[in-house]
């Protein structure tokens, strides 16, 4: 009998920055931060783009929906074939109440259009949500093509 050996990919992941988001000019700085991050990684018009809206989603929920803001730290993820860069927002309160309910399309606590959290999931490649009432971790993932 041949024993095979299965390799899977040897991800490496790297923590580039983390950006504290308690005023709202900060949202701006993980803006930008991001752009110029994407750009040189070789992601694409459209790939930056959706980053960039992501990153400006999960800011301002964290300046506009916490007791104390939050932090984003942004990696990013290689292997041998592609790049991707992961987003991680965290908070400590009060939670989301209902994750189901914050993920639907055009449900907003503070009056606003109800996109953001679903947005991002559509956005990213990858995307995953837990919350208490001490806080929110968000993580998502897009890969460069």
């Amino acid at each position: 009998m041949i024993l095979e050996k299965i390799f899977e990919p040897a991800y490496e992941e790297k923590e580039l920055f983390k950006i504290t988001v308690k005023k709202e000019w900060q949202i701006s700085t993980a803006r930008r931060n991001l752009n110029q991050l994407a750009k040189a990684k070789g992601f694409n018009i459209n790939q930056t783009a959706e980053l960039v809206t992501s990153i400006s989603e999960l800011a301002y929920n964290l300046f506009f929906h916490t007791t104390d803001g939050g932090e984003i730290t942004i990696s990013i993820i290689e292997d041998f074939a592609n790049t991707a860069i992961k987003l991680i927002s965290r908070d400590t309160g009060p939670g989301i109440e209902s994750i189901e309910t914050a993920l639907q399309d055009g449900y907003s606590t503070n009056g606003g259009l109800g996109g953001g959290l679903p947005g991002v999931k559509r956005l990213m490649d990858d995307f995953s949500i837990s919350s208490t009432q001490n806080g929110t971790l968000i993580s998502c993932i897009k890969w460069r093509s």
